[in-house]
């Protein structure tokens, strides 16, 4: 049986990481950075696994409060996905944001891990208010292949393919992924990485099954999104709060891969 030779996962990373809009079935998040470790599990069944991300976190914040952790743990196998907290505040800085992935890009990979990452789609194709901000993410996904080329990073290059803003792969919030759409990251992630199983197939339009981005759709919900979603958000913004505030890491420690719920159809 082909093995991927992972023995120690690590993910570093905010609310995605974490798994929001993913319960495992406790009222726990579940996420995209499981289902990779349930993934490599099934040919590395001695897979450990950490996961110290947390909702809310800049690209900063995973720095100063992740990597020293992560390093630690001796990793072969990390995530990093960082940066699109950064890029809902109204002071972004591409270049900032750029500097510490490329700090923790460069630690991880200097201690020896395999490090992968992630680019971010369109989001006014989700979450059409989101527009005005259409031009930070393409600079910061520009930046984050430039700094994985540099360190020899492996990018799940998700961005250019229609299918990850389909809406169907995104929770009521449109701000985080669905169960179906972490299982997408997931596939889109074990492919760039090779692992024994994974393939393209993730690039592939949904089939027709469901409710897609109609002007229809996107009309009837927005006032609704907004007031479920928006207000709130824009409320903790005003109260310096974050969504965050008070938590930590939902898997500290490198523990064993247990096989989870099946994948969403």
């Amino acid at each position: 049986m082909a093995r991927s030779g992972y023995a120690r996962y690590v993910a570093l990373g905010d609310s995605q990481t974490e798994g929001l809009g993913d319960d495992d079935g406790t009222g726990n998040p579940r996420g995209w950075a499981d289902r990779l470790a349930e993934q490599i599990a099934r040919t590395d069944p001695g897979l450990l696994y950490a996961n110290l991300a947390v909702r809310g976190r800049l690209a900063g914040e995973v720095r100063s409060q992740q990597l020293e952790p992560a390093l630690a743990l001796r990793p072969d196998l990390a995530t990093v996905v960082a940066g699109v907290n950064d890029v809902l505040r109204p002071r972004f800085d591409a270049d900032e944001v750029a500097e510490h992935l490329e700090a923790m890009f460069a630690a991880l990979t200097g201690s020896g891990a395999r490090v992968a990452t992630l680019t971010f789609p369109d989001f006014a194709r989700i979450v059409p208010a989101a527009r005005p901000i259409a031009p930070r993410v393409t600079a910061l996904n520009s930046r984050i292949r430039e700094a994985a080329r540099r360190h020899g990073v492996v990018v799940a290059d998700a961005a250019p393919h229609p299918v990850v803003t389909d809406l169907r792969l995104w929770s009521p919030d449109r701000l985080h992924a669905s169960p179906r759409g972490h299982a997408l990251i997931a596939a889109a992630v074990a492919e760039a990485l090779a692992v024994p199983g994974s393939d393209d197939s993730w690039i592939r339009p949904l089939s027709d099954d469901g409710p897609r981005n109609s002007r229809l759709r996107v009309v009837g919900t927005e006032l609704r999104w907004a007031g479920s979603f928006l207000g709130p958000w824009l409320a903790r913004r005003v109260r310096d709060r974050s969504s965050g505030d008070g938590r930590e890491a939902k898997r500290p420690t490198l523990l064993p891969v247990a096989q989870a719920i099946e994948d969403p159809s």
